[in-house]
């Protein structure tokens, strides 16, 4: 039996790896096997091609030499990791995949979205998840959070302004109203636990 592709979007600090983590440990309850992966990275490649575009002490990209590398991270992604998994029946939970590039990429820095779609379907064969888990927050609090977090030490892309981050929220949004029946938008304020609940309830839903 194939398996299910669930993943998590939204800008900084919304809680994207907490939930992550915990809509795994809640299949693994269920006698499921779970694969947890994120994006960029989850393989040996994808994790260098990281470690190029978020080293704030690195050399800088242009956004289509971003959105490039990106690609082909994810690209390597699909491949190595998440299509083997799915084959073998696993559920795999990542934290971002493609609606980040097209967000991050397009919305935020202006590439086309048809552009980023592109290098999609050549780099990854067009794979798109069951479940797109969009989780949602004030600005403030998710720059609140942010600042909590990182202590001010954001990598490169998250330390971009305020405008861009706007922009990336804007995007995310038109996706999610433009494919209601792959994007769950689940409001991330309350503990972890609340917003667990909530995205539970969207995931059986979806993936039941």
């Amino acid at each position: 039996m194939t398996g299910r592709f669930i993943v998590f979007e939204g800008g900084e600090g919304v809680g994207k790896s907490t939930q992550s983590r915990l809509l795994a440990e809640a299949l693994r309850g269920r006698g499921l096997e779970v694969v947890t992966t994120r994006e960029p990275g989850g393989t040996p490649g994808a994790e260098a091609i990281r470690s190029m575009l978020l080293d704030k002490d690195g050399p800088g990209w242009g956004a289509r030499a971003e959105a490039l590398l990106f690609a082909a991270a994810r690209a390597d992604h699909v491949e190595t990791l998440i299509r083997p998994a799915l084959a073998h029946g696993a559920w795999v939970v990542c934290d971002r995949y493609l609606d980040s590039s097209r967000a991050y990429q397009g919305g935020g820095s202006g590439l086309d979205d048809a552009d980023i779609l592109t290098l999609h379907r050549i780099g990854s064969a067009g794979l798109l998840p069951d479940c797109t888990v969009l989780l949602t927050l004030d600005p403030a609090e998710a720059a609140a959070r942010v600042a909590k977090r990182d202590a001010g030490a954001l990598d490169r892309i998250g330390g971009r302004a305020e405008d861009y981050h706007a922009r990336v929220a804007a995007a995310f949004r038109g996706f999610a109203e433009a494919e209601p029946k792959r994007f769950a938008v689940i409001a991330a304020e309350g503990a972890p636990d609340e917003v667990h609940a909530r995205v539970l309830a969207a995931v059986d839903s979806r993936c039941g």
